[in-house]
This record gives C-alpha cells, sequence and structure tokens, in this order.
C-alpha cells in the first residue's frame, strides 16, 4: 500500500509540475483597481460553504469563528469566550492559564478535546488518533485567523468522532511585501506575562510565516506556575495558479505545576489552597505536515496532506487522593519518592482527497472522496519511581518501569460523498466511509501476568450517512441528516491499574450515530441585521466503557473493565443574535447561544461497591441540562465593549449520580455556575490594537467537573477574578 501511494505522489507530483511550467506562460491583463466601502459585523460567527476545496459542508451543521476580530481574552485562550456564539460548547477547565482548550459537545466527554478530531491547517494534532486521542499540542490564539467547527453529520469526510471537527487556520503569509512583522505583547493577574512575535512575507513564488511565543504565569491557585513557549514556520511555494506546496513544522511546549485535587470541604474553606508542591506536567509535541494543492481542471481539485505529531506527554507526581497529604516523612526526613510517567507519540496520517464538479439533470453535482491512511506507535511508560526532590525532574530512581506498554495501531479508511442538487434549492448529499485497521497493545505490567496482556482488537466499520439542505433564499435554509460514527478503544481502556482489575478481551468500539435538523439564516431589515441557527439533535453513542463487579476464580473481588451499556442524548441549540446600527460609526448587537441537553444511559450497568446496578434512566456524567451564554457588543468608531455572561447547569460526576460528595470530592454533584466577563478592545490604527479583559468579574468560586483519572481524582477549582491586557502592532 505505502509503495503504490509513493508511486501515485511520485506521479502526480511530476504532473503537476510539468502543468505549472505550462500554465506560468499564460498572459495577464491588469484591472483597474475597485473600492469596495460598507459596514460589516466582523464579530460575528459565519458558516462554512456548501463546497470548499475538496470538502463538502452543504446540509452540516458549521460554525466559523474570526478569532482575531474578537475582543475575547486570546492572551489566555479562555474558551468560553471563544466559543461563545457556538451553542453547547462545555469547557472544562483544568490547568494552566491557557495551555490547553477543554471543550466538547452534544454531552461527550470534554477531556484534552478528545471527542472533536483536531486539526491545524488541516493536519490532525491528536496526539494519538486511536490509541490516545487527546490532543496534547497547544496553539497559541495569536497566531489563529479563524476556526471552522462542523459537527453531527459531517464526519464521514474527515473521521469518524463522534463530536466534529475542529481546523484551527493560522494566519497566512503577507502577500504585499516582502518582509513584515508583528508583535503582540500582554500582561495580567497572577504574575501573566506573555509575548508573540511573527514575521511574513511573499517573495516571487515563495511565501512564508514564522512565529515564536512565550508565556508564564503564576497562576490563580498556590503551586500552579506554568510556562509555555511554541514556535512554527510555514513555507509556501506557489508553482503556479493551479499547484501549490505547504510545509508547516510547528512545536508546543509547556511546564504546568500542577496544585493537586481538593475536597469539597478544602474547596469551600479556600479554593486558592494547594494539596501539591511537587506535581508536574509537560506535554512537548511536534506537528510536521507537508500539503500538495492541485487544481487539475476546472472541475477537478486534488489535495495530499501528510502530517506526524511526535513528542511527549511528561508527569512527575504525588498520586494521591486529596486527603491524603505530601508531607515529610520523619523517619526518613524525606518526601516520598514521586511517579514518573512519559508517554512516547508517533502518529502518522497521510490523506489523499479529491472532489469533481459534473453536470447531472442539467445541475452541477459534486463528488468528493478519498483515501486515509493511519499508523501509530504509542509507547507508554507508566509508573516509574522518581526522585523525592520538589523540581520538575523526570530522573528515574530504579531503571525498571511499573508500566512499559506499546498499543500499535494501523488504520485505512476509504471514503466518499456526493452532493446532488436536485433542484436550485434543494440538495442531498449521501456518504460513505469504510473504515479497517487494528491496535495491538503489547509489553510488561510489573504486577499482572505476562501472557494475559498481549491484546488485539480490530476495527471494521462501514459508516453511512444523509444530510440535505433546502435554501429558503439567500443564506436561510434548512438542514439536516444521520451519520453513523464509532470510537475506537483506547490505551487506557485496555490496561489494568492493579492486579485487582481485568480487562474484557473482546470490547467493542463504540459506536452510534448523530441525527441534526436545523433552520439557520440572515435577514436584513432598514437597519439591522438578524441571524439564527436553531436546530435540534439526537447522538445516540453505543457501548460505552466502564467498570463492573465480579470475581475471579479463586472467588475474590476484581474490577472487569467491559463495555457497561448505551446512552443517547437529545437535545437543542439555539443561536440567535440582533445587530443594529446606532450612527455611522457605531453599533450594538445582542446574542444568546443556548443549549438544552437530556442525556440519559439508556441500557447500562456499573459496578457500586462490589455488585452491579442497572443505572438505566440515570443522567450521564458531566452534562448539564443547560448552557446558555448571552451577550453584548457595542461598537463606537474604532473600539468596542463585550458583556458575556455564561451560565452552565449543575451536573453528576459518576454514572450512579451520587449526590452527597464523597470523602475525596471524586463523587457528589457538580454545582450549576454564572460566570459575567468583560472585554474591551481599541484599534488606534491600522497598525495598533489593544485588548483589555475583565474574566469573572463577579469573582465565582467553582468548579467545571470532578475528573476521574489524571489530573487526580477529586475538586479543580477554576479561576476567580483575572484582568489582562494586551498591545499587538504590525508593520
Amino acid at each position: 500500500m505505502n509503495r503504490v501511494l509513493l508511486l501515485l505522489y511520485l506521479y502526480l507530483f511530476s504532473i503537476a509540475l510539468v502543468h505549472a511550467q505550462e500554465t506560468d506562460t499564460v498572459e495577464t491583463k491588469r484591472l483597474s483597481e475597485v473600492l469596495v466601502t460598507g459596514q460589516r459585523d466582523i464579530n460575528a460567527v459565519l458558516r462554512l460553504p456548501e463546497l470548499k476545496n475538496t470538502f463538502i459542508f452543504s446540509g452540516k451543521k458549521t460554525e466559523v469563528i474570526n478569532v482575531q476580530s474578537l475582543d475575547a481574552n486570546i492572551t489566555e485562550k479562555t474558551p468560553r469566550q471563544i466559543f461563545a456564539k457556538v451553542p453547547g460548547i462545555f469547557v472544562y477547565d483544568m490547568d494552566g492559564t491557557g495551555n490547553q482548550i477543554n471543550i466538547a459537545a452534544r454531552g461527550l466527554d470534554p477531556h484534552r478535546g478528545w471527542e472533536f478530531n483536531i486539526r491545524r491547517n488541516g493536519a490532525m494534532t491528536n496526539s494519538d488518533i486511536y490509541a490516545y486521542p487527546a490532543s496534547h499540542y497547544s496553539i497559541p490564539m495569536e497566531a489563529v485567523e479563524r476556526i471552522e467547527i462542523v459537527r453531527g453529520t459531517g464526519s464521514l469526510q474527515y473521521g469518524a468522532q463522534f463530536g466534529g471537527m475542529l481546523n484551527y487556520i493560522t494566519k497566512q503569509p503577507d502577500s504585499t511585501k516582502a518582509i513584515s512583522f508583528e508583535s503582540i505583547n500582554g500582561a495580567g493577574s497572577f504574575g501573566l506575562l506573555s509575548t508573540y512575535n511573527a514575521v511574513s512575507g511573499t517573495i516571487g513564488k515563495f511565501q512564508y510565516y514564522a512565529y515564536i511565543t512565550y508565556r508564564k504565569s503564576d497562576g490563580y491557585r498556590d503551586n500552579s506556575e506554568s510556562k509555555y513557549d511554541a514556535q512554527s514556520v510555514m513555507l509556501v511555494y506557489n508553482a503556479s495558479k493551479n499547484f501549490k506546496i505547504s510545509g508547516e513544522f510547528s512545536r508546543s511546549n509547556y511546564v504546568y505545576q500542577i496544585p493537586g485535587p481538593l475536597t469539597d470541604s478544602m474547596f469551600h474553606a479556600d479554593p486558592r489552597m494547594s494539596t501539591r508542591a511537587r506535581n508536574y506536567f509537560n506535554p512537548e509535541i511536534y506537528v510536521p505536515s507537508l500539503k500538495f494543492e492541485w487544481q487539475v481542471s476546472k472541475s477537478t481539485r486534488v489535495q495530499w496532506l501528510t502530517s506526524a505529531v511526535l513528542g511527549d506527554r511528561n508527569s512527575v507526581q504525588f498520586d494521591r487522593t486529596a486527603n491524603v497529604p505530601d508531607a515529610i516523612n520523619p523517619a526518613t526526613d524525606a518526601y516520598a519518592a514521586r511517579q514518573v510517567d512519559v508517554d512516547h507519540f508517533h502518529s502518522f496520517t497521510t490523506e489523499l482527497r479529491f472532489s469533481h464538479g459534473y453536470n447531472l439533470l442539467n445541475k452541477r453535482s459534486t463528488l468528493t472522496g478519498g483515501i486515509q491512511l493511519i499508523r501509530n506507535d504509542l509507547n507508554r511508560q507508566q509508573q516509574g519511581k522518581g526522585t523525592t526532590g520538589t523540581d520538575f525532574d523526570l530522573t528515574l530512581t530504579d531503571p525498571l518501569w511499573g508500566r512499559d506498554m506499546h498499543l500499535k495501531s494501523s488504520n485505512v479508511a476509504v471514503f466518499l460523498e456526493n452532493n446532488f442538487k436536485i433542484t436550485e434549492k434543494l440538495s442531498v448529499n449521501p456518504g460513505v466511509r469504510v473504515e479497517v485497521g487494528d491496535s495491538k497493545m503489547y509489553g510488561s505490567i510489573s504486577y499482572y501476568p505476562t501472557n494475559d496482556i498481549p491484546n488485539t482488537i480490530e476495527h471494521k466499520f462501514p459508516l453511512f450517512g444523509i444530510s440535505a439542505q433546502y435554501v429558503v433564499k439567500g443564506s436561510t435554509m434548512f438542514y439536516g441528516g444521520w451519520s453513523q460514527a464509532y470510537r475506537p478503544v483506547i490505551f487506557k481502556d485496555i490496561i489494568p491499574a492493579t492486579v485487582y482489575e481485568s480487562v474484557n478481551k473482546n470490547l467493542k468500539d463504540a459506536d452510534g450515530y448523530n441525527l441534526d435538523l436545523g433552520f439557520r439564516g440572515l435577514s436584513y431589515g432598514a437597519s439591522n441585521v438578524f441571524r439564527w441557527d436553531v436546530s435540534v439533535f439526537q447522538l445516540q453513542y453505543n457501548n460505552r466503557l466502564g467498570s463492573q463487579a465480579t470475581r475471579n476464580d479463586t472467588d475474590v473481588f476484581i474490577l472487569y473493565r467491559t463495555n457497561i451499556g448505551n446512552s443517547k442524548t437529545t437535545g437543542a441549540e439555539i443561536f440567535l443574535e440582533y445587530s443594529v446600527p446606532l450612527s455611522k460609526k457605531s453599533s450594538v448587537s445582542v446574542f444568546t447561544s443556548t443549549a438544552l441537553m437530556r442525556s440519559r444511559y439508556t441500557s447500562a450497568s456499573v459496578r457500586a461497591g462490589e455488585q452491579n446496578v442497572d443505572v438505566s434512566g440515570n443522567k450521564v456524567e458531566s452534562v448539564p441540562d443547560v448552557i446558555t451564554r448571552n451577550g453584548m457588543t457595542v461598537r463606537v468608531g474604532m473600539a468596542s465593549i463585550s458583556l458575556l455572561y455564561s451560565f452552565t447547569g449543575e451536573t453528576y460526576a459518576d454514572p450512579l449520580n451520587t449526590e452527597k460528595p464523597g470523602a475525596t470530592g471524586a463523587v457528589g454533584l457538580v454545582p450549576s455556575y454564572g460566570l459575567l466577563d468583560i472585554n474591551a478592545s481599541l484599534r488606534i490604527s491600522d497598525m495598533i490594537k489593544i485588548r483589555l479583559n475583565l474574566n469573572n468579574a463577579t469573582n465565582e468560586q467553582y468548579f467545571t467537573k470532578r475528573p476521574t483519572f489524571y489530573p487526580g481524582p477529586g475538586v479543580w477549582p477554576s479561576d476567580g477574578r483575572s484582568f489582562t491586557a494586551s498591545i499587538g502592532f504590525k508593520i
């Protein structure tokens, strides 16, 4: 297969170069300049076009966020502000200032955004797409021009994730000069300092964009210092108007001091307190990519994108529950040895895509398709015996790891989707995606029998879907569809945590579907603009993973990791925005972005003590009944101010729907919370822009989730009131 792809690649590349030489001789004409003036709401959330490059977005629920126009706190990447106008985004605030964006939608798990297919300029950044699909790569928001979001029925084209796709589109090279320079510098509460610096330009057929950024913060809580740096280089060669080669190499790295979980009593006494001073987390991730784009003809387009995710996820921790103190042992006059965990990522993806337009029944239809190959090798080394020190130190005092495992995954996906124009207003888009692959686990676990460790899980899925849209007028339309999805069994699901835990060797991948039906549009009045996108959805999630109680051959109680059952989430996602000019140079807009959800286990049983309990009808953990964000923006000349109120309803931390908090804080009700943010920006000139952000203005003390694994079970307080300011200039 690899040889066939290489030969095909060389063939396409040679044809493209010949084609480039031929098209370079085409005569060009200079047109006279045309100046278009008008007022537009650059803060609006837009929609992806029906057809874009080699993708079909007709009939899909999509959003496009113009990041650089937001008043939001982009220095710290505050998700509730950046995604404010995307209904239903659940934000999990779990670690250092601005390090990660942890979000989910439609009742899915927000940990490291791993229910989303996360991309940077089309290249996947999930650390290991099938073994550990979390995104440890952290892109600086100063570098992002816009965020493209596709949810629900779009998954057949880009991957099988239930959550959808997040595509961070970075700033592109300056096409008007040989060199330009941009610098954005910020400061804020809790010792926040940041700087972002970029150069870009165009020289002949070559273009470039490169940045370097650094950010540090002492953190809201004690012992929560964070240091972040990132770099990136993009090179573009425009061989002709029809053929382009783009190469990127980016890196992100941060060290976050983990302050530790709290019990509920600790949180109520002082949410800024810390239970750990010696715990650290450090993901260092590299994302190289190479993309070829070829407009073969007016009707046919080909794109080949090859990328990788390389690097390590490192942590050193005293890994105990919140009610176990990390203290010096009087007998040894030293702390306990810390646990060292390291993941080594080697993930490679190549994706060849095409689109072809053709006439059918006097209407223009479009066929898209392609093939995607993924090969991963995740080497997980855990439970290493670290030092008794207090600094970030991955040194082992014993060379043997408690767990030294490999999970090697390979996957081939072939996909096709066709946009059929039935009438000028009605289009239908059937699609299919076939995925075939396997995940093979092997290695050593000090506390587990060697012959019980190897495990092979095969992934074979034919996935089908169909979407449609009916254009009422202009950009007003009905849309909807149904699409199958799945989520493969991942590394943490098949590694027994202790000798008293076993794993089902016949685990099934989670599967199910997304169902969408919506109505969106844009209406212009005499002096106002009204935007809306109102939809209902259903997400069926089968074969969820969890733990049940069982006994071994000697009648000893053990935890049994297996498929525990199914769940269903239904709901409505509502976005309404009304904008009206106050004068020629001023305007005001108000919006609501609200999701109403009902998420229940439909047939499932989990462990309760040493028994299994039927939890059918219980709420799915970390799924609030309501998430609503409501805001107003006033613009006067080159200045604007935005108010945002965010409310998230209460949730449960476990399938048993335990209300009373436990002794460790790991279970119990997660209370609802409401947050007020005030953001402002002032553009002094075309070159200088100032942002001011008052985050959590009422100093609400809250937490968003009680995690069951990393960074430790218990209460993890989110940030209270903070202030940030930044100034950016471009020359």
